[in-house]
């Protein structure tokens, strides 16, 4: 029983995974709106920390695997294995996604081609994370997991993280341009994020096994939540009072409050691998 921590790997994959697929999305769809070459180049120079982070969530995999050779082995059972699919579906957006930027900041990318190839390569971000969710909403042997809320929390993150990512790379490479529909995005991914929250609290309260309650497997759940909640709304924040005073957000203010955002999700996944719990027995943390 704990907080989780025990899995950290898995939370830095999952967190890191589908904020950068959220960035991704909002940073191509910047780059599909802007016609001015100089502006596309450094939309494309700015993409290139996303596959740093997207390298870094990788690693933290391989790491909970042991070895790469692991990695390998996990693809033996593409199709049938969700956790198989889970590492294809994210190998298979990295490699698509990361060659795309390759060829075009290379200048070497036809334009029709390069939209259908970056749209395909957005698709494959949002598969990647449904794929994430359903390595552990498909595990009908723990109920805390073997629902809903497991999918919509992976998403609930990509849609809070990723705007937030992907505006802060786009600041970064001076490119001009409203971010308050994106803003809007992710306050109502915190709404729900919030509904499923107080939720599936009163829903753990029926869930047990034939030696532990759900509730008794986090400790602290109440108080991480709330510091969870807190640290979002404080990311969020950073990005969303300079909007509300007509101005536009600074790359220092983008920055923490993206940092802020990740704090608060790696939380929230640290509470969801705490909650793992078999029938018939629970799993200590």
């Amino acid at each position: 029983m704990g907080s989780g921590l025990h899995e950290w790997p898995l939370m830095l994959f999952t967190v890191l995974g589908q904020c950068v697929a959220g960035g991704f999305i909002v940073m191509g769809l910047g780059w599909l709106s802007d016609d001015d070459k100089a502006q596309r180049t450094r939309i494309l120079r700015s993409m290139f920390f996303l596959w740093v982070l997207m390298a870094l969530a990788f690693i933290a995999s391989v790491i909970h695997l042991g070895t790469p050779l692991r990695a390998f082995n996990s693809l033996n059972r593409v199709g049938s294995s969700a956790l198989s699919n889970e590492i294809a579906s994210g190998s298979l957006f990295f490699a698509v996604a990361g060659f795309w930027w390759l060829v075009a900041i290379l200048g070497k990318m036809p334009q029709a081609l390069g939209k259908l190839w970056l749209a395909v390569a957005m698709v494959l971000g949002i598969i990647m994370v449904w794929m994430m969710a359903r390595v552990y909403s498909s595990i009908d042997t723990v109920p805390t997991w073997y629902n809903g809320y497991t999918t919509t929390g992976f998403f609930m993150t990509m849609l809070l993280g990723g705007p937030l990512l992907g505006v802060l790379l786009l600041r970064a490479a001076r490119v001009n341009f409203s971010s308050g529909k994106l803003a809007g995005i992710s306050v109502l991914a915190l709404l729900v994020t919030i509904a499923a929250i107080v939720m599936q609290s009163h829903e753990l309260t029926s869930i047990h096994s034939s030696v532990v309650q759900a509730t008794a497997l986090v400790p602290d759940y109440a108080l991480l939540q709330v510091v969870r909640l807190a640290l979002l709304v404080l990311g969020l924040g950073c990005w969303l009072c300079p909007l509300l005073r007509s101005r536009e957000p600074k790359l220092a203010g983008l920055l923490a409050g993206f940092v802020l955002v990740v704090a608060g999700e790696l939380i929230g996944r640290g509470i969801f691998y705490g909650l793992h719990m078999t029938v018939g027995m629970a799993i200590a943390g």
